[in-house]
């Protein structure tokens, strides 16, 4: 067989080959849309190739993105990896502490922002020792552009380059392409590097039928932000397939985000639970009938607002497991032959599991404690540990000591979670938000989304508080929806037959909102920071 790097100069120069003619449209800060073809988008991308030389990047320099996702974004996901150079996309919601961090400890030599967020990043931009030029992507917005020598302008840039000719070519498949940052709920962020091969072999993940199936078919429409995980590995994956592209720019708005779906006809749609959150009130306003996926991660999946969706529009929600440092798609919660006699109740429990593992992804559970693996008998907790050809080895720098890997090799992911004999996982909290009453452990995830179905309920986020009998007990924050108004009383009733009484929280708060970090995810550290303190007795 011919030895062949797998690279993401494939990816380009197939979707330039074969694609030209799909459409790449663009949400603006001005309400508007930009359509583009792939082939306009190639041109450009080959002449943003040679400005990457222009402006003196090294050859596996970092460049660095402030971007929403766009067309533009979408080009610099293309032609930094395709001339060696290594993406790094920057957190738009890391605080500006963080912010300075990262873009030093990756050593970013040039950060692209839109203009629209120039406010957000130019006033930590003295603080970066490494940038050297800030190259704003004029998207309309009425943004100030400082007068600085170290600004340059994107358009400018581009129209004075030649394109860049023939094929672009990275021999070693094993070098970097890409580098994100976890979202750093603890400590400062830490680095995960992508390969070309890690990125190559993940995004053909995406194209797998028993999972999010991309064919050229397909309009996509990734809300998830092209700088948490690569989008989940989506924009490589549908210029792979030769989808077309809806991409939402800075409008997350639900209205926003369902205009799009109607006006496109949108028929892939990919996000965090708080946007779909957001959007189930809404649905009957719009026709979201073209819809054959909507994808969600980032955190459990409550079975109310799955459900909530089947009975809107008749589609439920598909929901994946993942996370920086598996790239992120690592199980996919699909239904299987085995569940089609199940009734619609059985159905929409196994869609709430985060499913099995996709192809190439070993996946195991074990002692948080003591290491020992756990059975597969849909009781037996563990911490989730994954390995496979795009699940992260280490961390960029070595950062954390390796204390995240087991000594053979596997990814300590954090995740605890019961797996049954066919391989569905089902998480039941992260190692550090179990609550351990009295010895016994409560899932803070499985009791927030019983919380979660009452009807009056926006939101819930389940802590742990000091007990001086039980060690620990649970504390339910709720937001109660808009309009309604719920007691504690009225709460605990409604949970007295979903859970074990031992499970009841010991306290309830109702709260404006639950704190989210820079992916969106809940904060429960946030949350026990706001409560230390508070006791139990």
């Amino acid at each position: 067989m011919q030895d062949r790097p797998l690279t993401l100069p494939h990816v380009f120069h197939r979707a330039e080959q074969y694609f030209g003619h799909k459409e790449i449209v663009t949400a603006t800060p001005a309400g508007t849309v930009r359509t583009t073809t792939v082939a306009e988008w190639a041109v450009r991308t080959r002449r943003l190739a040679t400005v990457l030389d222009t402006l003196g990047v090294s050859a596996d320099g970092r460049v660095g993105t402030f971007c929403w996702n766009t067309d533009r974004h979408l080009e610099l996901y293309l032609a930094v990896p395709c001339t060696g150079r290594v993406l790094h996309t920057l957190n738009l919601r890391l605080f500006p502490d963080q912010l300075v961090y990262v873009a030093d400890h990756a050593e970013d030599e040039v950060v692209f922002v839109e203009r629209s967020l120039l406010g957000l990043f130019w006033p930590h931009v003295d603080r970066m020792t490494t940038v050297r030029h800030v190259v704003v992507i004029d998207d309309g917005a009425p943004t100030e552009i400082p007068d600085d020598p170290r600004i340059r302008l994107y358009e400018e840039l581009l129209a004075a380059a030649e394109p860049f000719a023939g094929r672009f070519v990275v021999s070693d498949e094993n070098t970097a392409a890409a580098m994100c940052y976890t979202s750093g709920t603890t400590g400062n962020p830490k680095g995960v590097v992508y390969s070309h091969r890690s990125t190559l072999l993940h995004s053909l993940a995406t194209l797998f039928a028993d999972g999010v199936g991309l064919c050229e078919r397909d309009v996509v429409l990734p809300v998830v932000p092209m700088f948490h995980a690569n989008a989940w590995g989506l924009p490589y994956g549908c210029l792979l397939a030769g989808t077309s592209l809806v991409l939402p720019g800075p409008g997350m708005t639900p209205d926003a985000v369902l205009t799009l779906i109607q006006d496109h006809r949108v028929t892939v749609a990919a996000g965090v639970p708080t946007i779909w959150m957001g959007l189930l009130p809404k649905l009957g306003e719009y026709d979201c009938s073209s819809l054959r996926i909507l994808l969600c991660g980032g955190s459990a999946v409550p079975k109310s607002m799955s459900e909530g969706f089947r009975t809107a529009i008749g589609l439920p929600v598909l929901q994946g497991w993942g996370m920086t440092e598996t790239s992120p798609v690592a199980t996919l919660g699909v239904l299987r032959s085995q569940h089609d006699d199940l009734s619609d109740d059985d159905k929409a429990t196994v869609r709430a599991l985060q499913g099995p593992p996709v192809p190439l992804v070993d996946l195991r559970i074990a002692d948080p404690e003591t290491g020992a693996e756990q059975p597969w008998d849909g009781t037996t907790s563990g911490e989730v540990q994954v390995a496979g050809p795009w699940i992260a080895s280490e961390y960029y720098r070595g950062e954390g000591g390796g204390t995240q890997f087991t000594s053979d090799g596997w990814l300590r992911t954090g995740d605890v979670a019961v797996v049954d004999g066919s391989g569905y996982v089902k998480l039941v909290d992260r190692t550090k938000d179990l609550v351990k009453s009295g010895g016994e452990w409560i899932s803070s995830v499985e009791l927030e989304n019983e919380i979660m179905a009452h009807p009056k309920v926006a939101e819930a986020a389940v802590i742990a508080i000091p007990h001086e009998r039980w060690v620990e007990r649970p504390m339910a924050c709720v937001v109660v929806k808009d309009g309604e108004t719920l007691t504690a009383d009225e709460l605990l009733a409604f949970l007295t037959d979903r859970v074990a009484k031992w499970w009841l929280p010991d306290a309830v708060e109702f709260i404006d909102e639950v704190p989210k970090t820079s992916v969106g995810k809940f904060s429960k550290k946030t949350l026990r920071e706001k409560f230390e303190g508070y006791s139990l007795s």
